[in-house]
């Protein structure tokens, strides 16, 4: 349980979308370097809108916090989004002559919309844990993916960047400081049985739907 035992839970219980997600055709592609390069820019250009939308849901997390640990994390996971992975994809995008006002002015697709304006309403109409469990399959499914990946050497520089990005320490601690903060926020709500709650039962369906549309991110970047 590397990440906690909440997220273990949720992982377990939707395993099967779990794994279309990380290991998705995608990131073999990417493994190989197989992926086309207009497929790559096409993700990084769509995740860094993404990440803008995502920052803001960590933001409405500090609103949601009950206390004051709950608040640093959510706050340090805003910064790290915002001077840490965004900065990645600026970086990356830069190496093909792609400016941060081409990123900024990229049109916004269907499906990147529909996933971040799901968490966003989360943010807004549910409370703490909802949010969380929207937010998790992002963060820790990234985390899992660059542990996956670690041990593959593409070809393509920017494709091993990307993921000794995900596969490095500094992200792996942003994942750890996740999992406590969801363990820890669970606990405190819900208690030891709280896979006897009805909100466990929401929280797993949060957690499903935010875990497919990632594997739909994926089939719009390979489009």
């Amino acid at each position: 349980m590397a990440y906690g035992e909440i997220f273990y839970n949720l992982r377990e219980k939707n395993l099967s979308n779990w794994l279309l997600y990380t290991q998705h055709k995608f990131l073999k592609k990417l493994s190989e370097g197989a992926l086309k390069r207009d497929c790559f820019l096409n993700y990084l250009k769509q995740d860094y809108l993404f990440l803008i939308q995502f920052s803001k849901a960590w933001s409405l997390a500090v609103l949601k916090s009950d206390n004051l640990d709950e608040m640093k994390i959510s706050a340090s996971t805003v910064n790290d989004l915002i001077n840490f992975e965004m900065q990645l994809h600026i970086d990356l995008c830069n190496e093909y002559g792609i400016s941060k006002t081409d990123l900024e002015s990229t049109d916004e697709k269907n499906e990147n919309i529909a996933y971040t304006r799901y968490v966003l309403e989360l943010g807004y109409s549910g409370d703490f844990l909802d949010l969380l469990s929207a937010l998790a399959p992002c963060v820790l499914g990234y985390g899992e993916i660059g542990l996956n990946l670690k041990d593959f050497k593409p070809d393509n520089l920017m494709y091993q960047k990307w993921i000794e990005t995900y596969a490095s320490n500094e992200y792996q601690d942003v994942c750890k400081n996740v999992s406590q903060l969801i363990d820890n926020s669970f606990l405190i709500r819900l208690g030891n049985n709280y896979k006897d709650t009805y909100k466990w039962v929401q929280a797993n369906k949060i957690f499903n739907k935010a875990t497919l549309l990632e594997v739909d991110f994926w089939n719009m970047a390979l489009k």
